[in-house]
């Protein structure tokens, strides 16, 4: 049994544009984002996905459908939202320190673990569900990151330490096996 996912983060926000953590609040694509994920959809190869999950917050909905256009069916899944920074959604990225929220919950949000526990359910339902598929998920950060410890046995503090958003590697979708 095997899936294998396409994992496409969504486009800037203008939160993003703002430094702010936007963490369960919709956020809104700015346009530079709007922009990205239309150039997206000129990188990629559409057709090679049986189905698209996004994330149920409002940048990723927006994102998803302006990559896929009406090409694809998309599902929602809350499973995929970013992790809940608590009292901390909306303000500075610098207030969000995910090396310290590993196991220690946001005051009034989750913790790193608990994204991983709701994207290891995430991954027996497509197992269960769509075995041998191809998936396109666009969703946010923390998830990716989830998907990078499950996939490929590494650990948080290795995931945070080697994100591409600190090296600036961004690429057009990145590729997981949930086995």
């Amino acid at each position: 049994m095997a899936v294998k996912i396409t994992y496409f983060v969504h486009g800037t926000t203008t939160d993003n544009l703002e430094h702010k953590a936007t963490g369960w609040l919709p956020g809104e694509l700015s346009q530079k984002g709007i922009e990205q994920s239309i150039a997206l959809r000129e990188q990629i190869n559409i057709n090679e996905f049986d189905i698209v999950f996004c994330s149920d917050l409002k940048r990723a909905i927006d994102s998803a459908k302006n990559i896929f256009e009406n090409n694809k069916e998309i599902i929602k899944d809350s499973r995929l939202r970013e992790c809940n920074y608590g009292d901390l959604n909306g303000l500075e990225t610098s207030l969000v320190k995910y090396e310290e929220h590993i196991q220690e919950k946001f005051p009034n949000g989750e913790s790193l673990i608990d994204v991983e526990n709701r994207i290891r359910s995430f991954c027996e339902f497509l197992l269960q569900n769509y075995d041998g598929k191809h998936i396109a998920i666009v969703a946010h950060k923390a998830p990716q990151l989830a998907f990078q410890v499950i996939t490929e046995s590494k650990s948080w503090e290795y995931v945070i330490e080697h994100d591409w958003r600190k090296t600036k590697s961004w690429q057009p979708g990145w590729e997981y096996i949930v086995k």
